[in-house]
């Protein structure tokens, strides 16, 4: 039973990583393909693109942080 439980914890912890990271990689290309366009129309608009490129990577930390706290509880 002990081994059905970490099995479920070991689980439970990828996919927060998981899903965390497959929902910031389509935020990504969306906001990849736009701040593209915009910069062959603008170059000064780089430095918001660049801010706008940064933001969906805090959901894959979300989701390391999840992780190790169901990781951290279980244990």
């Amino acid at each position: 039973m002990v081994e059905l439980e970490l099995g479920m914890v070991a689980f439970a912890a990828a996919f927060a990583i998981g899903i965390s990271a497959y929902s910031a990689a389509k935020a990504e290309t969306e906001i990849g393909t736009a701040a593209l366009g915009a910069l062959a129309e603008n170059e000064k608009l780089f430095v918001p693109s660049l801010i706008l490129m940064v933001i969906p990577e805090t959901i894959v930390i979300f989701g390391l942080v999840t992780s190790i706290l169901i990781i951290g509880l279980a244990g």
